[in-house]
């Protein structure tokens, strides 16, 4: 599930498995169907 964040005044949506933070939600939806819930491949 997506959890909603506040952040810099923004609206940010966080993939509660892997903590990776997006602008729309969309986005962090189907990133978390997708999402192994390990590190990921690239810094953050």
């Amino acid at each position: 599930m997506v959890e909603e964040t506040q952040r810099d005044d923004m609206l940010w949506y966080r993939c509660e498995e892997c903590g990776l933070m997006f602008d729309d939600q969309r986005d962090a939806e189907q990133h978390e169907q997708n999402c192994d819930a390990e590190d990921p491949s690239y810094l953050q």
